[in-house]
C-alpha cells in the first residue's frame, strides 16, 4: 500500500512539474494568449480580444502574427491610431505580409497621407498584381484623391480577378453613386447582396440607395428584410427609424425603438437607440429622461455615461454633470473625455479661459480628437476670436468628417462673415450627415438667396419644411425668400405659419415685422409684436423686438426704453437689449447714463466685448481718452484680434501721442479683420502718415474713399482732409488743394475747418 501511495505521489509530482514547466514556457504562454484572443475575435468580443493579443505580444514582442491580429482588432474597434502602430510593427517583423500592406494603404489613404499610401500601393501592385485586394487598395487611394474614374477602373480589375467577391461589387456601387452612374450602382448593390446575403453593410447600403432615390417603400422593405436576417443587430432598426422619420412617421419610429430597447436589452447599442432617437429629433427633455433611466439601469456602460453627461450639460444641470465628470477624472486625471466634459461645463459657466486651458490639455493628450478641437473652437468663438475658432473647427471636420456640430459651426461662421461659397459647402456637408434635419437645407438656402439663386433656395427650403413640418425654421426661411421677392402677402403667411409652430420664435416675428416695414406700415409691425407678447408675455426677445421698432422706426424713446427695460428684467443677460438701452439713452443726450448702463452690463456679461467697445466710443465722444483706452484694452484682453477694438485703440493712441509702432500693429490687425471698412483703412493710413510713409498713407486714404463709394456712404470729410495732408507732404500741392477744398464743400463747419483753411492758404500762396 505504501509503495502504491509513493508511486501515486511521484506521478502527481511529475505531472505538476510538467505543468509548471509548460506554464513558464513563453512559447506556450504566448500561444495560449493568441488562441484566446482569436476566440474572442471570432465571437466579435473585440475589447477582450485586444487584451489577449496584447498579452501575447508582451510575452514575445516579435510575435508578428499577434501584432497583426491586434491591428485587426483595433480596426474593428475603429481605433485607427493604435491600428496604425500595430500594422507598422507587423511590417517591421513581416515585410511580406501583404494583407498588412493593404490595411496600411487603406488607413493612410483615409488619413489623406497620399504619398505614404502610394508607397504601399506600388509595392502591392508590383508584388501581388493578381491579388484583388491590391487593386482595391489602389481604388481606395484614387477615391480619396477624388479621382473616381481611376478608382472604378481599379476595382473593375479586382472584380475580373475575383468575380465572386461581394465587397468588390459593393465598393464599385459606392464609387458609381459618386459619379452619378445610378442604374449601374443599383445593379452592383444587388449583386453584392446576392453574393453575400448576410452582409449587413450591403443590405443597409441598398436600402440607403433606395431612400436617396425617393423609393421609400422599397427602402423600408429592404430594412425590414435586414432585421429578419439578424434580429440581434441594432443597425437596421436604427436605419428604419431614420427612414420612418423621413416619411413623417415619428410615432412609428418611436414605437420601433421602444420595442428594440426590450428586444436588445443586453446590447448597449440596442437599448440606447431610443435615447439617441430623442437626441436626433432634438427632444432634449425626453432624451434626458431616457438617459437618466438608462444610467440608473446601466451605470457602468461608458457610452450611456458619456451621453448622459452630455445631456446634463445641455440641460444646464451642471452640478450633476460635474460630479460624474469628477469621478472620471479622479480615476484618471488625463482622461480625454473627462477633460472634454470639464471644458464644456466651464464654457457653460462663462469661464472661457479656464475652458481653453483644459481643452488644450485634452488635445495635447489626444491630438487627433476632433470633438476636442470642436469645443476649443467654441471657446475661441466666445472670446471673439473667430479666426482661431474656424481653424479649430476645420481641424475638427478633418479629423471627424462625421461631426455635424463642427460643420454647423463652420456654416454659422461663414454666415456671419457673408462668405456664401463656404456657407454653401458647409451646409451641404451638414445635409449629407443629417438628411432629415432642416438646418442644413435652411443654411444652404440662405447662401443661395445671397447669390440670387432663388429657385435653388426655394427647393432647399421646401425640403426643410418637408423633413420637419413642425419646425418653424423652414417656414421662416420661406418667408425670407418671399420678402426678398417682394411677395409680401405670401411672406406674411409663412411667418405666421412659423409662429403657429413656435409662438416665441423671434426670427419669425422679426420677419413678419420687416414685411410690414417694407410696405411702410410700422403701426402694423408694432401691433404684430404686441399681439405676440400677449400670447407669450414672459419672453425677453419679444420685448427686445418691440423696443427695437419703437426706437428705430417710431422714434418713441419712452416706449422703447420701457420695452427694453422689460426685456432686461426678464433676462438680465440679454446683451442685445442692454446695448439698445444704451442707444436710447445716448439718443436722449444722456451719455453718462449710457456709460453707466454699459458698465453695469459688463458685470453680468464680462466676456462680451461689445460693451467695452461701446463704452470706449462714448468716452471718445467726451474726449476722455484715458478711459476710452482702458475700455479698448480690456476688449482686446478678451479678444486679442478684435478688429473694432484694435482700430479704435490705434486711433486713441494717435490722438494722445502713443507709441506709433504699437498703433501700427493695431491698425494692421483692424485692416486685416475689416478689409471692407473705410474707417480701418483711414486709421491705418493715418498711422503711416504719422510715421512719414506718405505714399502708403495716400494709398490707404484712396482705398477708404473707394470703400465709402462702394458702400454708398456719404463722402467722409476726414478722409479727404487726411488725404490732402498726405499729398501736401508728398509735394503734390494741386491734389492736396483739391481734397482740402472738398472738405469744406462737404462740411463748412467741419471740426478742423480752421486748420483746413490755413492749409489752403499756404497751398495757394
Amino acid at each position: 500500500m505504501r509503495h502504491r501511495l509513493f508511486r501515486l505521489l511521484a506521478t502527481f509530482a511529475l505531472i505538476t512539474t510538467m505543468f509548471l514547466a509548460c506554464s513558464r514556457d513563453p512559447n506556450v504562454r504566448k500561444q495560449k494568449y493568441f488562441d484566446s484572443g482569436q476566440s474572442y475575435f471570432d465571437k466579435g468580443q473585440y475589447p477582450e480580444a485586444a487584451i489577449q493579443f496584447t498579452n501575447a505580444v508582451q510575452v514575445d514582442p516579435r510575435f508578428g502574427e499577434a501584432h497583426y491580429q491586434l491591428a485587426q482588432t483595433y480596426l474593428k474597434l475603429e481605433d485607427w491610431s493604435r491600428a496604425s502602430v500595430e500594422l507598422n510593427r507587423t511590417l517591421e517583423l513581416q515585410p511580406n505580409n501583404y494583407p498588412a500592406h493593404v490595411d496600411m494603404a487603406n488607413l493612410l489613404a483615409a488619413a489623406r497621407q497620399f504619398r505614404q499610401a502610394q508607397e504601399h500601393v506600388d509595392l502591392l501592385l508590383a508584388q501581388q498584381p493578381s491579388n484583388p485586394l491590391s487593386h482595391i487598395a489602389a481604388a481606395n487611394l484614387f477615391a480619396a484623391r477624388q479621382d473616381f474614374n481611376s478608382a472604378i477602373q481599379e476595382i473593375q480589375k479586382a472584380i475580373t480577378l475575383a468575380p465572386d467577391r461581394a465587397d468588390s461589387y459593393f465598393g464599385l456601387a459606392l464609387l458609381q453613386t459618386q459619379t452619378s452612374q445610378i442604374d449601374a450602382a443599383e445593379s452592383n448593390f444587388k449583386k453584392a447582396v446576392e453574393l453575400d446575403p448576410k452582409a449587413m453593410n450591403t443590405q443597409l447600403a441598398l436600402a440607403g440607395y433606395y431612400q436617396s432615390r425617393g423609393r421609400l417603400a422599397e427602402a423600408e422593405q429592404q430594412l425590414r428584410h435586414a432585421m429578419e436576417l439578424d434580429p440581434r443587430d441594432p443597425a437596421p432598426r436604427a436605419a428604419l427609424a431614420r427612414l420612418l422619420i423621413a416619411e413623417r412617421k415619428p410615432a412609428e419610429a418611436e414605437a420601433l425603438l421602444k420595442q428594440a430597447k426590450q428586444d436588445l436589452a443586453d446590447d448597449s447599442a440596442g437599448y440606447r437607440l431610443l435615447g439617441d432617437f430623442y437626441i436626433a429629433t432634438n427632444d432634449l427633455p425626453k432624451a434626458t429622461a431616457e438617459y437618466t433611466q438608462l444610467f440608473h439601469d446601466h451605470p457602468k456602460d461608458p457610452e450611456v455615461r458619456k451621453n448622459y453627461i452630455q445631456l446634463l450639460i445641455l440641460a444646464n444641470r451642471l452640478e450633476e454633470a460635474r460630479r460624474l465628470t469628477d469621478d472620471i477624472l479622479k480615476a484618471n486625471p488625463n482622461d480625454t473625455e473627462g477633460l472634454l466634459y470639464q471644458g464644456q461645463i466651464q464654457l457653460h459657466e462663462g469661464r472661457t479661459n479656464d475652458a481653453i486651458t483644459i481643452l488644450q490639455t485634452a488635445i495635447k493628450n489626444d491630438p487627433d480628437n476632433g470633438v476636442a478641437h470642436y469645443h476649443l473652437g467654441v471657446a475661441f468663438d466666445q472670446l471673439g476670436s473667430l479666426a482661431r475658432a474656424e481653424s479649430e473647427w476645420r481641424d475638427a471636420v478633418r479629423l471627424r468628417p462625421d461631426l455635424a456640430d463642427a460643420h454647423r459651426a463652420l456654416a454659422t461662421a461663414a454666415l456671419r462673415e457673408g462668405d456664401w461659397d463656404s456657407l454653401q459647402q458647409s451646409a451641404t456637408q451638414l445635409i449629407n450627415l443629417q438628411p432629415i434635419s432642416p438646418d442644413g437645407y435652411a443654411l444652404r438656402a440662405i447662401a443661395a438667396m445671397n447669390r440670387s439663386q432663388l429657385s435653388q433656395a426655394e427647393a432647399d427650403i421646401s425640403r426643410a419644411i418637408d423633413v420637419a413640418p413642425q419646425n418653424p425654421l423652414g417656414y421662416v426661411q420661406m418667408g425670407n425668400l418671399r420678402l426678398l421677392q417682394k411677395k409680401f402677402g405670401e411672406a406674411e403667411t409663412f411667418y405666421r405659419l412659423a409662429l403657429d409652430r413656435d409662438s416665441s420664435s423671434a426670427d419669425a416675428l422679426n420677419g413678419l415685422m420687416n414685411t410690414y416695414l417694407a410696405q411702410k406700415q410700422p403701426d402694423k409691425a408694432v401691433a404684430a409684436v404686441n399681439a405676440q407678447i400677449a400670447k407669450v408675455p414672459n419672453n425677453s426677445a419679444l420685448y427686445d423686438l418691440l423696443g427695437t421698432i419703437l426706437l428705430n422706426n417710431k422714434k418713441d424713446l419712452n416706449g422703447a426704453e420701457a420695452a427694453l427695460q422689460k426685456s432686461i428684467a426678464l433676462d438680465k443677460n440679454n446683451s442685445d437689449a442692454l446695448l439698445k438701452l444704451g442707444r436710447v439713452q445716448v439718443a436722449r443726450g444722456s451719455t453718462d447714463q449710457a456709460i453707466a448702463t454699459y458698465l453695469h452690463s459688463i458685470q453680468g456679461n464680462p466676456r462680451d466685448t461689445n460693451f467695452y467697445i461701446l463704452t470706449g466710443q462714448l468716452y471718445e465722444g467726451k474726449q476722455d481718452w484715458e478711459n476710452a483706452k482702458q475700455m479698448y484694452q480690456k476688449a482686446l484682453g478678451i479678444a486679442p484680434d478684435n478688429p473694432v477694438a484694435s482700430n479704435n485703440l490705434a486711433y486713441v493712441m494717435l490722438q494722445t501721442g502713443g507709441n506709433l509702432d504699437v498703433a501700427l500693429s493695431l491698425a494692421q490687425t483692424a485692416h486685416r479683420g475689416m478689409p471692407e471698412s473705410p474707417n480701418a483703412a483711414d486709421t491705418l493710413g493715418w498711422v503711416y502718415y504719422q510715421k512719414g510713409a506718405y505714399k502708403s498713407a495716400i494709398d490707404l486714404f484712396q482705398e477708404a474713399l473707394k470703400l465709402d463709394e462702394k458702400s454708398k456712404n456719404p463722402e467722409n470729410p476726414t478722409v479727404h482732409y487726411h488725404l490732402g495732408l498726405a499729398y501736401q507732404k508728398a509735394d503734390q500741392p494741386a491734389l492736396a488743394r483739391q481734397h482740402m477744398e472738398r472738405v469744406l464743400k462737404l462740411d463748412p463747419n467741419y471740426s478742423s475747418a480752421a486748420e483746413v483753411r490755413k492749409a489752403l492758404a499756404r497751398l495757394r500762396s
